[in-house]
């Protein structure tokens, strides 16, 4: 029964959220002189109104739910990885890379790039695990710093020597991945392909990990109480690099299965311009860092997007109101985790005056 409460009690705030955002919507919609009712029914159509829509929009979300879930399980162990952006794009770039030079059939091609962008992903976010433990330098301000190198640098490389020079190609972008090493589709003619079912995979493989694993409990317990956790024998070191390695091997994996299942080669700019690490971000924060609540919020915020795509299309509301959304769900998840610390350094105080 308190298990069954403390659930229900997890989805109030989310819950909340997402009615006042789409409240707040409603008056952004009315503002503008349309119908609330008829606009919302264009978005829903946008992004669920028919089988081609609604693959779009999980093509859409499988980058995020994979962002998602590399935050979230830096965030159970107590980490703030804020680099998911230059994460994503440098897995994106090595898995394009790995796809055209790697010699062999395609399927080699195709294995080879994945591990390359996890492999990628996963040791720039250790690096800067690394360099807190090594350094004391603030894992939050480094990851995020972090970004612009990994951006500028996987910009450079297809600006310079690995730029698509053929045809008339004026594009900041690498040539065109051979189509053997294609993530294949899931439906002929639309636009979701495997690496949706990679990102359920990993939401269940993660769940079972938090659940029933040695190291899942290790990081749980480390995020929830981590004095509790050095006195209960956990390394904080061990689990800090392991997590943060784990989480940006989801993100750069993030950026691997849309080179590899969308675009076909690394375009810059592509990954990095509809935000879907911020997305992603928001998700996990929505969701309080659970897998399953991160992906049902990842496909919910990729729906406001592909949705709001479409009501542009049908109606004289602009593409804005979905940021209206999000940005109010933003702001509801910002003043919880200010209440939160809040609560917490009251306690802290109280706690030192007793003593």
């Amino acid at each position: 029964m308190n298990r069954t409460g403390s659930f229900f009690a997890s989805l109030l705030h989310p819950i909340v959220a997402i009615v006042v955002g789409f409240l707040a919507g409603a008056i952004a919609i009315a503002a503008s002189g349309a119908p609330v009712l008829e606009t919302y029914g264009e978005m829903w159509k946008g992004a669920f109104g028919s089988f081609y829509f609604f693959t779009s929009t999980l093509a859409r979300a499988t980058p995020i739910i994979l962002i998602g879930l590399g935050i979230c399980l830096a965030f159970r162990a107590g980490f703030f990885n804020m680099g998911a952006e230059g994460q994503m794009v440098l897995g994106a770039i090595a898995a394009a890379l790995t796809a055209l030079y790697l010699p062999g059939p395609g399927i080699v091609k195709l294995l080879g790039a994945l591990l390359a962008g996890i492999a990628a992903g996963g040791i720039w976010s250790v690096l800067a695990a690394w360099m807190e433990v090594k350094f004391k330098i603030d894992l939050l301000i480094s990851t995020l710093l972090m970004n612009y190198i990994a951006t500028l640098f996987a910009g450079y490389l297809v600006t310079e020597p690995f730029k698509d020079n053929t045809g008339s190609a004026a594009m900041a972008q690498s040539m065109m991945i051979d189509k053997s090493a294609w993530l294949p589709k899931l439906f002929h003619g639309m636009t979701l392909h495997a690496g949706f079912l990679i990102a359920i995979i990993l939401v269940i493989v993660l769940a079972f990990l938090f659940r029933r694993t040695i190291f899942g409990y290790e990081v749980n317990m480390l995020g929830q109480n981590p004095f509790f956790a050095a006195y209960g024998g956990v390394n904080r070191g061990k689990v800090m690099l392991l997590s943060m390695f784990a989480s940006g091997a989801l993100t750069g994996l993030a950026g691997t299965v849309e080179v590899l299942g969308a675009q076909y080669r690394y375009i810059d700019g592509a990954l990095t311009v509809p935000s879907y690490a911020w997305t992603g971000l928001m998700a996990t924060l929505l969701a309080n860092s659970n897998p399953v609540g991160t992906a049902l919020a990842s496909i919910l915020l990729a729906a406001l997007q592909t949705g709001a795509m479409g009501m542009e299309r049908n109606t004289e509301v602009p593409l804005e109101v979905s940021g209206v959304i999000q940005a109010v769900l933003i702001l509801f998840v910002s003043a919880k985790f200010s209440y939160a610390f809040l609560k917490r350094r009251k306690e802290r105080k109280t706690d030192g005056a007793s003593v």
